[in-house]
């Protein structure tokens, strides 16, 4: 069984290994235990319940919730060979009858179905005539109440369940917290000890998360470093969307907008142009993304903020599912906080208040000056160990040098005040610049003793440090009027009990596009198999992802595959692939090769760094360290990972906390130190501790960088030892 599980996965879907916990839960569902999976979006979900589907002699049912996402998962299976279809109100009446009877003579092998539709009479005696081997359950979390995007009629599957007794169950979902597994479990009466949850990190997704200035400016200057890349803007309103979209496309930018509000005909239209590479960017409310398994989506901007971190991470799953690197910006504005909360009000008990921690969450999250992935996979339930995951913009900024604000904040404070506690940051700052605005004048707020005591500022410097007075909780603001209310720690430090430390400069956002794959290719070859791909797929019309990914694309580009063996050591060329396509595109291989004189394949793939998702079950810091270890040097290190020094430096701190020896030689050669000042480091790290660097930094007087630190703290650690 084994072998021909391996035999269906190389040779159908042209993989060369299962990523992480695939192999178990396939064997789970041949075995015909009921299985729950908790994978994340581009986990590889879809292949824990086809293959076993491949695999049975019955035929495998999938309840799916969304039409677009059983033609595009069909299509795809098709494509390789796949005896799949599906049933829907999408297709015309003979097209329906046509599948109704390939199911009913039982030549199919998946059939994908919407919940309402399973559910009908029609459907279910015309399973109750066939064997069914398997129920999949995809989406699952509709089935909780709990959930963030619960669907009463997911609640009644358990009917067909105990219609098809026989049948084992696969559950499947991206986005279930502890208590939404709990409920899904308990509604479809799965067992313990038959539940596999994979890590929720997507490791290639970059998370950033910027204040919300100049939302229009911020995007523009985004998308400058995602030029004929796609990706979607998600926004909060129909009418922002068609805002937006109208804005970019006066830029130049390919784009068409999608919201409930549309024409069913445009909505459906813009999503093809948009799955086939014929436009670009889409800018959309909600109510896209659900059904699309675009793979090469290479950003998600969430220009206002989503409900709850269940839709931040849904949405940000559509990025990258190739497990190349993607980025995902989030515009947190506290404006949008109140837009969210009065359409909360709307809402009934308990719904209200399960929706208002769900909203809190968020906002914690958003808040976080710690790495972004800690708050995100602890919401759901996973503890997350890696000090530094050079994949967030708190990771990437490391350490900042935080100055002493207390007297500013006193000034803020204090004006908060002594105008009454009914006013908002802008009011605040007029009094405190001296502005003779009307308003200011007409509450005689100019005969205030806080009046223009905070000139030294500019207006966007004080709208930043009242940023950070309501994320340290100094102030909290009013989600009806937006009036700001000090805090018992906002008294603290009036009374200067405390000291308050800020930044007065609001750090420039950086949005440099950097390098999505760690490996070298020709990127001239890469563009011309593309244009051959869309070529293939327009020809074919299914969206150009369907014949080859752009990681199979660029392996191409990077191997140079000229023979029918080195080909199907492709990613993602299995025996179907390489029979439809792969003499058209080893040809143009072939071809290139010859023009540009290239002769020789460079280094096999077995030497090349797994991506993200490739199986390799180490750590990366594990991966550092023993790189570093074997005698690779740092720079070496970061060009095989794309990263910075300080990076490869926090991976070897951790390697070394882990418990596992460091080298010393060649640590020292990173150090632009004199001898003088490396010795007085080592000492204090002797008085003051090596855990964290600050202490060491603020006894230094700040005089040694927080990188130096880092080589030295190595350095110190590995003598120790």
């Amino acid at each position: 069984m084994i072998e021909k599980i391996h035999s269906i996965l190389k040779n159908t879907f042209g993989y060369h290994q299962f990523r992480p916990l695939q192999q178990k839960i396939i064997e789970n569902v041949l075995q015909k235990r009921d299985t729950l999976v908790i994978m994340p979006t581009g986990g590889g979900k879809s292949i824990c319940y086809q293959i076993p589907a491949l695999i049975f002699d019955g035929m495998t049912v999938v309840v799916s919730p969304l039409i677009s996402l059983m033609k595009d998962q069909v299509e795809q299976l098709q494509d390789l060979g796949a005896p799949a279809l599906f049933l829907n109100s999408s297709l015309p009446p003979e097209e329906y009858q046509k599948n109704f009877d390939l199911v009913r003579t039982q030549k199919i092998k998946l059939l994908y179905i919407a919940p309402e539709s399973l559910l009908t009479s029609r459907i279910l005696n015309l399973l109750e005539t066939i064997p069914v081997e398997c129920l999949t359950i995809d989406e699952a979390h509709c089935i909780s109440e709990w959930g963030h995007d619960f669907r009463p009629e997911y609640r009644q599957l358990v009917r067909v369940r105990q219609k098809f007794k026989s049948a084992v169950c696969i559950a499947l979902t991206a986005t279930a917290t502890p208590r939404v597994q709990k409920d899904i479990k308990d509604n479809l009466g799965f067992l313990e000890s038959n539940e596999f949850i994979a890590s929720f990190n997507r490791p290639n997704l970059f998370l950033q998360i910027i204040p919300k200035t100049d939302p229009y400016q911020q995007t523009l200057q985004f998308l400058d470093s995602y030029k004929n890349q796609s990706g979607i803007i998600y926004c909060f309103s129909r009418r922002q969307v068609d805002e937006l979209a109208a804005i970019l496309e006066s830029q130049g930018y390919s784009v068409k907008p999608y919201h409930a509000g549309m024409e069913d005909k445009e909505r459906a239209r813009n999503q093809e142009l948009f799955i086939k590479d014929d436009v670009q960017i889409m800018v959309a409310t909600i109510a896209f993304g659900m059904g699309i398994d675009k793979p090469n989506i290479r950003f998600v901007v969430h220009y206002d903020l989503p409900k709850n971190i269940e839709s931040y991470y849904q949405q940000i799953g559509r990025a990258g599912r190739d497990g190349l690197r993607s980025h995902c910006l989030l515009l947190f504005g506290y404006a949008d906080l109140s837009k969210i909360r009065y359409f909360l009000d709307q809402k009934p008990d308990p719904e209200r208040r399960i929706a208002y921690q769900h909203l809190d969450a968020l906002v914690a999250f958003a808040e976080s000056q710690q790495c972004r992935r800690l708050p995100l996979l602890q919401y759901f339930g996973e503890e997350y160990h890696e000090p530094n995951c050079s994949m967030c913009d708190n990771c990437l900024a490391g350490e900042k040098k935080l100055d002493d604000l207390t007297i500013p904040a006193q000034k803020f404070l204090s004006c908060v005040i002594r105008t009454g506690k009914i006013f908002g940051a802008n009011h605040i700052i007029d009094v405190l610049r001296g502005s003779e605005a009307e308003k200011v004048l007409d509450f005689g707020h100019h005969q205030l003793s806080t009046y223009g005591i905070g000139k030294e500022y500019s207006k966007k410097q004080w709208l930043h440090l009242a940023r950070q007075f309501i994320q340290q909780k100094l102030l909290i603001k009013d989600d009806r009027y937006g009036s700001l209310l000090p805090t018992e720690k906002a008294l603290e430090i009036l009374r200067g009990d405390q000291k308050f430390y800020g930044l007065i400069q609001e750090e420039k956002a950086d949005f440099e596009k950097r390098k999505d794959f760690d490996m070298a290719y020709d990127r001239e070859l890469f563009e011309k198999l593309r244009a051959k791909r869309k070529e293939i797929a327009d020809r074919a019309n299914v969206p150009p992802y369907i014949v080859f990914s752009d990681k199979s694309l660029i392996e191409m580009a990077g191997f140079y595959p000229r023979s029918r063996s080195e080909f199907l050591e492709i990613h993602g060329v299995g025996q179907v692939k390489w029979d439809k396509y792969g003499p058209a595109f080893m040809n143009l291989i072939i071809s290139h090769c010859k023009m540009n004189g290239i002769e020789a394949a460079p280094a096999k793939r077995q030497t090349v760094m797994n991506l993200p998702f490739v199986t390799s079950e180490k750590r990366r810091f594990e991966q550092v360290g023993e790189l570093y270890n074997n005698g690779s040097s740092i720079e070496q290190i970061c060009k095989v990972f794309a990263v910075k020094p300080a990076t490869v430096l926090r991976h070897l701190f951790t390697y070394f906390r882990e418990g596992n020896d460091i080298r010393r030689e060649g640590l020292l050669t990173h150090s632009k130190l004199s001898p003088e000042e490396r010795a007085a480091v080592l000492e204090t790290f002797k008085e003051v501790g090596s855990e964290y660097l600050r202490p060491a930094f603020e006894a230094l007087g700040g005089q040694i960088n927080f990188r130096e630190l880092e080589i030295l703290r190595l350095y110190y650690l590995a003598d120790k030892k």
